[in-house]
């Protein structure tokens, strides 16, 4: 008689048919993760003229709202009155920023461009003294010297503009259609992002508990699942809110670190510059980056310029980023988002490939963060519970 109480399965098989099995689900769930994501990048790509004006007035919404609570809570005016102060406030600011900036960034926008020509002859030159065998190679690749290649590109596309000007009126009537469309289309985004202000009025003067409404929702679902998403939504509110409040200030700081460091050692345009870098900075480490490629050449090629002012823009940015690295993150933002700077700039470039431009990269630390405290509590709360349940099963 065989022994009925004899497993029909080794020990090492069931180990190998569960790795078997976590492999398959560890790739399905890998595939499904890609699956949603090309979604994700579909959806965003087709409605992004409607999301992102509703995103941006969110984000705003979650930026501004303490003021107006604070300012309903200290002053007779209503939650109305107060908006239409914060609206009064802040178009005095942008005005007033407006009128200070402005000519600054004309005139130095101005001197660049009547710059352009210096720039790009020193820029001859020293491919002549420094790199004579570049410039030998471009000279036998373009048939010519670069300097009669650019004037040769500029004389065609002038050429090329001025009988486009000249032929338009006759094909104003062929194209009519089209220059509709175009317009129709420049005026239908423009509406889409004008009504920011009507998004933000509503959200900030809406009185609803969003996390009552969330578990209410979801109301269908265990106790535990349904605070465990709760929870998960919270922490992504507080991280967005962080990060976006945070990441202005310090960009804002930043630039005008790198403005005024830039006036003061000679850099053309520096005022200019610093500003937009250190605006670009809201996309951690963006500004730095393309202000490196773009600050370094600027010094050496400028007149006056080389490698001492080269030199002294290096220094520019060290300060910059060390002070954002050591004192305004710490102090503005502590450790909210609990990543170091390479997984920073890893998720910057992820997310701009996977969402497709720039609303990826502006997304990306939130969405990694999100990402980070879902598996921590996946971790904690979830896996720990299936390993038991298989060594019990197991033994």
């Amino acid at each position: 008689m065989p022994d009925l109480k004899s497993p029909s399965l080794s020990p090492y098989q069931k180990r190998i048919i569960a790795a078997g099995a976590t492999a398959f689900a560890l790739i399905l769930l890998i595939a499904t993760a890609c699956s949603l994501l090309v979604v994700l990048q579909i959806f965003i790509h087709t409605f992004k003229d409607i999301l992102l004006p509703l995103a941006i007035a969110a984000i705003l919404a979650t930026l501004l709202r303490p003021i107006i609570t604070l300012c309903e809570k200290h002053t007779r005016l209503s939650k109305t009155q107060g908006i239409i102060l914060l609206y009064l406030l802040v178009l005095l600011v942008i005005a007033t920023i407006t009128m200070l900036l402005l000519p600054i960034l004309f005139r130095q926008g101005a001197e660049f461009i009547h710059a352009v020509p210096s720039i790009r002859d020193n820029f001859y030159q020293f491919l002549q003294e420094k790199a004579p065998a570049a410039w030998q190679w471009l000279h036998t690749k373009l048939g010519q010297t670069p300097q009669a290649y650019v004037q040769n590109m500029v004389a065609t596309h002038s050429e090329s503009i001025t009988s486009g000007l000249q032929a338009l009126p006759e094909k104003i009537s062929t194209i009519g259609g089209s220059i509709g469309g175009l317009i129709g289309s420049i005026f239908a985004k423009i509406a889409a992002y004008a009504i920011i202000p009507v998004y933000l009025f509503f959200i900030l003067n809406g009185n609803r508990n969003v996390w009552n409404d969330i578990e209410k929702q979801l109301s269908f679902l265990p106790d535990e699942r349904r605070n465990d998403i709760v929870f998960l939504c919270r922490q992504f509110s507080d991280i967005l809110i962080a990060f976006f409040r945070g990441q202005i200030i310090i960009g804002l700081l930043l630039g005008t670190v790198l403005a005024v460091g830039f006036g003061i050692v000679g850099l053309n345009f520096g005022i200019a510059l610093g500003l937009i870098l250190g605006l670009l900075n809201i996309i951690p480490y963006l500004g730095t980056m393309l202000g490196i490629l773009t600050v370094l050449p600027l010094a050496y090629f400028q007149d006056g310029g080389g490698t001492s002012l080269i030199g002294l823009c290096a220094v520019v940015f060290i300060i910059g980023q060390l002070l954002t690295d050591y004192v305004f993150t710490p102090r503005i933002m502590g450790d909210k988002t609990g990543m170091g700077p390479m997984l920073i700039i890893f998720s910057i470039f992820f997310w701009g490939v996977a969402l497709g431009g720039i609303m990826g990269m502006v997304l990306a630390i939130p969405l990694t963060a999100f990402l980070l405290i879902f598996w921590r509590l996946a971790r904690e709360r979830y896996l720990p519970a299936l390993t038991s349940k298989q060594t019990a099963a197991e033994a």
